[in-house]
């Protein structure tokens, strides 16, 4: 979910081109997926199936849910990919509480905590009862309650944060449903995308990953895990974030 740039293009390729994948449903938010996204279809045209779905729409996470339904498959690996910090008409991250507003609030929230929720709402019917299943959120560490130190971004560290609650709670219902899924929070550092591009200046490049270097350590991680952790949150390089 997610897959028209950036990070979620990357889990595209990494799943196709390292064979994880048998067949790989990717979903995009604009009208008509990204050019990038169609060579990719074209180069796996078995194997790649397109999907329009926005998080923020209910009834088009539910179309996509019927789409795959149709062609009677059942999905083991779920990455929820999409997310907001800037753009969008989004004034950026609030650095004092007199930066607040309604609408921006809203808007953090719609996209980065409802939207990965109502994934999970409507897609549990295509996760098998038995067997191995993979489900990551994509989190941030600034979503961290425990590691927040600075202060500032309240919209997006609170949507964050509130997503991970979304993670550990399904990971407990889902976890009752079929004994071997698990569902983690992921945090993907700094990569090279367009959400955090205003950002990258205080960070040392050898800090920065692009996009294909984060969604393989992430997938990386994702195989390794085994039921015991289902409902952590982790960070790309293994280890345990705290909440």
């Amino acid at each position: 979910q997610g897959a028209g740039q950036g990070l979620g293009l990357a889990f595209t390729k990494v799943l196709l081109s390292h064979g994880i994948a048998d067949r790989v449903y990717a979903s995009f938010r604009s009208p008509i997926p990204s050019l990038e996204l169609v060579n990719l279809a074209n180069q796996y045209p078995e194997r790649l199936h397109l999907i329009s779905l926005d998080v923020t729409i209910e009834d088009s996470i539910s179309s996509a849910v019927q789409q795959i339904e149709r062609r009677s498959s059942q999905i083991h690996i779920m990455i929820n990919c999409a997310g907001v910090l800037h753009g969008l008409g989004l004034k950026g991250p609030e650095k004092r509480l007199n930066d607040l507003d309604n609408q921006t609030l809203l808007a953090y929230f719609k996209t980065n905590t409802i939207g990965p929720a109502l994934m999970l709402k409507h897609f549990t019917s295509l996760f098998p009862s038995k067997g191995r299943v993979l489900i990551g959120n994509i989190s941030a560490r600034v979503g961290s309650i425990g590691e927040n130190h600075l202060g500032g971004w309240y919209g997006y560290r609170a949507s964050k944060a509130a997503q991970n609650m979304i993670t550990k709670t399904a990971s407990i219902e889902l976890s009752r449903k079929n004994a071997d899924l698990i569902c983690v929070g992921l945090h993907p550092g700094t990569v090279k995308t367009q959400l955090s591009a205003p950002f990258r200046t205080r960070i040392e490049p050898g800090h920065i990953l692009s996009p294909e270097e984060s969604a393989t350590k992430l997938i990386n991680l994702l195989l390794s895990l085994s039921p015991k952790d289902t409902g952590l949150f982790f960070s790309h390089d293994g280890q345990i974030l705290s909440w």
